[in-house]
């Protein structure tokens, strides 16, 4: 039986996108939702106060980061990372095994577990499911990760396979590690973009007692269209009476589409990292409040907005402290950007409880990929030369965001 009692209380029409309720050590978790990504125990540029009034349910912490610092004697001795960081909600501890994932000349692979450098002082340091479990209990989490090997998803079948069959192996070892503690473990299906992988791993993973399982190893190199294909499909092979998460996704629209899909639960750096490039996520489309077209606006990110960042602050504010090389500056955006995940996952939901989903989904698909509504399209002038270059071709309004990333992060967006 699930330690998590979770309840599924209603499915969209038309769609398996799905509202549930489930109880973790800490208190009582609404999906779909989002959970922020506080790698070092703390969310960037948020304290936990605000993070709180936003609506955060789950923060995610990174084992193999706490692990090489503060390390497990400090959260033994203060108590865990609730008690550490003074969050009262939930937490989430990813295992570690993406960095097996992101360094991979860093690391050395064997059955046991996966050797690296530490990126602090250098010293070797062995990560095995043992570890990784026992490093989660100190951090005191309510819900830890198996450890895992992702690949990527453009690998080879034979090499999914090995892969797959290691994670298998190590999540048996995760939950016997775990003992007597009342923390929750999710399992992580693997087997890149090979149907015949997701199921054989599913079948086997849901034959154990976990409870939840998480859709591990997209976002990591394949198209779009896989990625919502694999994860419609692995989705029919989970368990109904279990929370699913899909890992380190991603976009507001990746969200839309993966709850669509039958998932419950995300994570993604994006609302912060993006936010320090002064990109804004609204309901209609990305704001880069760097652009020059913002020095004079006085409205709101997005009027109607809740959040303080809106009620408080206008784009033009927001663009000169951008400018200017002000913390605040993305600090604010963040805010906002954490805001706007958390009320998109609250409307999903309240749309999914009415039986509107379906609406609401397709109205959304549309506008949530606008780029920069406000930032009119430039067409350069023709040139001499017959050869256009592609970045001269492409309107302004239309230029993808930058890739973003943080180093060693634990998510895969």
């Amino acid at each position: 039986m699930s330690r998590l009692n979770f309840q599924l209380q209603a499915e969209a029409s038309g769609s398996k996108a799905r509202a549930a309720r489930f109880q973790t050590l800490n208190n009582e978790v609404l999906t779909p939702l989002f959970m922020p990504v506080g790698t070092q125990a703390t969310v960037r540029g948020m304290d936990v106060e605000e993070l709180e009034t936003l609506g955060s349910q789950i923060l995610l912490a990174n084992t193999y980061h706490l692990l090489l610092r503060p390390g497990p004697e400090v959260f033994k001795q203060i108590g865990g990372i609730h008690k550490f960081m003074q969050w009262p909600r939930s937490v989430l501890t990813d295992s570690g095994g993406f960095q097996i994932f992101s360094l991979p000349n860093s690391r050395r692979m064997t059955e046991d577990g996966a050797s690296f450098k530490s990126y602090i002082d250098g010293r070797d340091i062995m990560l095995s499911p043992e570890i990784s479990i026992n490093m989660q209990r100190a951090i005191g989490s309510d819900i830890m990760m198996v450890l895992d090997e992702c690949v990527p998803s453009t690998c080879d079948h034979a090499y999914a396979e090995r892969a797959m069959h290691l994670t298998h192996r190590w999540a048996l070892r995760s939950l016997k590690a775990r003992e007597d503690s009342p923390a929750s473990m999710f399992a992580i299906i693997q087997g890149a973009v090979f149907e015949d992988l997701r199921r054989q791993s599913a079948d086997f993973l849901t034959q154990h007692p976990f409870d939840g399982f998480a859709i591990g190893g997209l976002a990591v190199g394949e198209s779009k269209d896989e990625r919502e294909h694999f994860t419609d499909y692995a989705t029919e092979l989970m368990p109904k009476h279990l929370p699913r998460y899909l890992m380190g996704v991603g976009k507001p629209i990746d969200l839309l589409e993966a709850v669509h899909r039958g998932v419950d639960m995300f994570d993604c750096i994006m609302p912060t990292s993006h936010a320090q490039h002064g990109a804004a996520f609204t309901y209609t489309g990305v704001r880069r409040l760097t652009r020059g077209v913002y020095k004079f606006i006085e409205e709101p990110i997005e009027p109607g907005c809740a959040c303080l960042t809106c009620q408080k602050f206008s784009k033009a504010y927001i663009h000169h402290l951008m400018k200017a090389g002000e913390g605040l500056g993305w600090r604010l955006i963040a805010r906002h950007n954490i805001h706007f995940y958390h009320d998109l996952m609250r409307s999903m939901r309240a749309h999914i409880l009415a039986d509107t989903f379906m609406p609401f989904y397709r109205k959304m698909q549309e506008d949530l990929v606008l780029m920069d509504p406000d930032f009119p399209a430039i067409h350069p002038k023709p040139t001499k030369s017959k050869k256009k270059s592609k970045r001269a071709q492409m309107p302004i309004a239309h230029a993808p965001l930058p890739i973003i990333t943080e180093s060693n992060t634990t998510s895969l967006c």
